[in-house]
């Protein structure tokens, strides 16, 4: 009578202790797969271009105030390209506030694109001519071409050019660039026109072409205008290299990836990502343990004094 109570009463109690324990093993595989996540998504890179853009102030004769005149062409953000030849602007006190003629150019293009993998700015002007309030009749200057290009590809340096080709005219006199450095064009009556030619700049992510930078300062008396100063950008291209996306190994199907805490490791460390899971299994299991080895002894003690009496 009394083995056979023992041995119903064991079996089950085994059991359970076993269940608990595969179950407190699946928990310590699953939650610290579970709870890891990552970012794999690549990003679209960026790219743009603009043929013409101005930053001028201009001062009237008949006023104390400085009117702005901030005007772009064909100033594109990937995905996209334009194509137009001729800008006009106006400003109030010039010229009787009739438009005036800022560039004109046979061809003005800008095209910029932008995918995962590349992103590509360019710029284009041919046989252009660039004008200013109160110099109607003598551009500020004339190319016969400029180009730049800029681009990022995914894991590849950024590359940043720009030429020109042809002639250079500055305020009606034809000029000779240096490659590098700034070239000062000086114009009795009218002012001063210094040029930077074909700057670039590039990093890790991004690069930058400019083909011509002038800063302007010119004095032409004319069309109620005293002074023009500021900055004017020919044929500018930008770009940003796109972001990979990271590359995570295939896992079978049907199978978990699980964590094998060593416990060598653990000496080197003090610790690892998986303790606290182990540390919660091993105070399920001794519970449940503990549990068990009180419940059976009191069992035994009832049967015991069941068979003395």
């Amino acid at each position: 009578m009394s083995c056979s109570s023992n041995t119903s009463f064991g079996m089950p109690t085994r059991r359970l202790a076993a269940a608990t324990a595969a179950a407190a093993v699946s928990v310590l595989g699953l939650l610290p797969a579970a709870t890891a996540q990552a970012d794999t998504g690549a990003t679209t890179g960026k790219a743009g271009a603009v043929v013409l853009r101005t930053d001028l102030d201009v001062s009237l004769l008949n006023k104390t105030v400085r009117a702005p005149l901030s005007v772009a062409l064909n100033d594109v953000h990937a995905p996209a390209t334009a194509s137009k030849t001729a800008l006009s602007a106006t400003l109030d006190g010039v010229d009787g506030g009739r438009p005036f003629s800022v560039l004109r150019a046979d061809v003005a293009t800008a095209r910029a694109a932008a995918d995962k993998q590349r992103a590509e700015g360019y710029s284009n002007l041919v046989n252009a001519q660039v004008h200013v309030p109160g110099l109607a009749a003598v551009p500020l200057i004339t190319v016969e071409q400029v180009t730049s290009k800029a681009v990022c590809a995914v894991g590849k340096r950024p590359t940043a050019h720009s030429n020109l080709l042809g002639g250079v005219s500055v305020l009606g006199q034809k000029v000779t660039l240096r490659t590098s450095g700034t070239t000062t064009v000086d114009v009795p009556s009218l002012g001063q026109v210094r040029l930077d030619l074909s700057r670039t700049a590039t990093t890790s992510r991004t690069a930058a072409a400019t083909a011509l930078n002038l800063k302007v300062s010119v004095n032409p008396l004319k069309l109620n205008v005293s002074e023009v100063e500021g900055q004017v950008t020919l044929a500018r291209a930008t770009c940003e290299a796109p972001v990979a996306a990271a590359v995570e190994p295939s896992p079978s199907v049907g199978s978990q990836t699980k964590p094998e805490p060593k416990p060598e490791h653990l000496a080197e460390t003090g610790g690892s990502s998986a303790t606290p899971y182990l540390v919660a299994g091993g105070a399920l299991l001794l519970a449940v343990g503990g549990g068990a080895v009180v419940l059976a002894r009191r069992r035994r003690a009832a049967t015991t004094r069941g068979d003395a009496a």
